[in-house]
């Protein structure tokens, strides 16, 4: 995945890397495939922008921006039985006249709402954005993603993930037609050929990667000096992307963990049925779909990030659905999803959405720091159970090379 190939590279050039693949090509949750000539992004719709300095100057080492990439604009949409636009607290004036008229009730009365913090998801949207659009849109679109109440849901684990304007700002920026320029992609850089596959392609190069190999067994060498990997590699330190669920199984009695089997056990998660379809032309990158009447949550319309994306006449996306979904009740949920898509392939992947709770934090960090003095680190979205995209990732590997070298 995008997390080993970057700490690999960042390694590199003080030692000598070995990375271990499971799979028979590079990517993780980023691989692509292609379909009778479309290209399907097996897991989400991968871009690449970073507020981090150091993560934009370590990426454009190995890319030519202007002539691999094109950059874009975001244009994403909230589908209300026609699209809105993105995020919904910037175009009120989009919305019918009633509807419009009972959120500016809504955030009036926040104005005059005692400042308290708010304990939970909920709380934080309610108090942010008041009860109407709290209940025509972010409640029923983050319950299909999460399939939770969202008071369970907490508040860090989504910081920087959303915009977070005070009323005034709303105001200001429904007055001025203000488009959302805040986020990380509000604009982003997607590869002219092959999408985020390229990426993980051009950063295997270089690297001496051992395909179709699962990782089994780690274990100490006789005098502990060494790790042994599937019985057969001698390495100094482990950098492991994989899951932590699977970690105590791998290494055993190596390192006593057996106080965080039940807490590592209960680390929770989602995983995604995504839906390669053919769509009607439309000119979005995202569309959001709060609609109860069916079960996906997002189009990702990867057929307007690159014309290359597309089989020549037609207009591909992926369509998202939490967890596991069969192929008739996939086929049945299309017809009652806009831009009238039509069903290609679909692949279900069991891990994809790490789910946190208010001790996750704290428990993988005192696992980290059980097992690091014996040079054995954690990396990567299900290593660290962290909502990590693309260039947080990429951020956290060049974070932790920085820590392994110093030391």
């Amino acid at each position: 995945g995008i997390s080993g190939l970057s700490i690999a590279h960042c390694l590199k050039y003080h030692y000598e890397i070995k990375v271990f693949e499971k799979s028979s090509k590079p990517g993780g949750l980023i691989k692509c495939d292609r379909i009778d000539g479309s290209l399907y992004h097996m897991v989400g719709g991968h871009v690449f922008n970073s507020k981090r300095q150091d993560v934009l100057d370590w990426f454009w080492n190995f890319f030519d921006k202007e002539k691999e990439f094109t950059k874009t604009i975001r244009n994403a949409t909230i589908y209300l039985n026609k699209p809105i636009g993105y995020p919904i607290e910037n175009h009120l004036y989009e919305l019918e006249e009633q509807t419009m008229k009972n959120t500016i009730a809504d955030l009036l009365c926040i104005t005059k709402m005692d400042k308290n913090e708010p304990k939970n998801f909920e709380e934080f949207l309610k108090n942010r954005f008041g009860e109407t659009l709290y209940n025509l849109y972010f409640k029923p679109y983050n319950e299909k993603i999460w399939k939770r109440d969202l008071t369970k849901v907490p508040l860090f684990w989504l910081e920087g993930k959303l915009p977070m304007p005070t009323v005034e700002e709303i105001i200001f920026n429904n007055f001025n037609e203000e488009k959302e320029m805040n986020m990380v992609h509000s604009s982003f850089y997607y590869p002219k050929q092959n999408g985020s596959q390229f990426l993980a392609d051009r950063l295997s190069q270089n690297l001496d990667i051992v395909y179709n190999t699962e990782i089994k067994n780690i274990s100490h060498s006789n005098n502990r000096q060494k790790w042994i990997i599937n019985g057969e590699y001698e390495s100094d330190f482990i950098i492991f992307a994989g899951n932590v669920k699977q970690l105590t199984d791998i290494i055993k009695n190596s390192i006593n963990l057996n106080h965080f089997v039940n807490d590592i056990k209960g680390l929770e998660y989602h995983g995604t049925t995504s839906v390669f379809c053919e769509v009607e032309p439309n000119p979005y990158s995202w569309i959001y779909l709060p609609d109860k009447n069916h079960q996906s949550h997002r189009i990702i319309n990867t057929g307007n990030f690159s014309e290359t994306n597309n089989k020549k006449g037609i207009k591909t996306a992926t369509i998202e659905f939490t967890d596991y979904i069969d192929t008739n009740t996939i086929l049945e949920n299309l017809k009652l999803i806009p831009f009238k898509p039509k069903y290609i392939a679909h692949t279900y992947t069991e891990y994809t959405y790490p789910i946190q709770n208010s001790n996750t934090r704290d428990i993988i960090s005192k696992i980290k720091k059980t097992i690091e003095p014996e040079g054995l680190f954690l990396l990567g979205r299900f290593a660290e159970w962290e909502y990590y995209n693309m260039d947080a990732a990429m951020g956290a590997a060049i974070d932790l090379a920085n820590k392994i070298i110093k030391c």
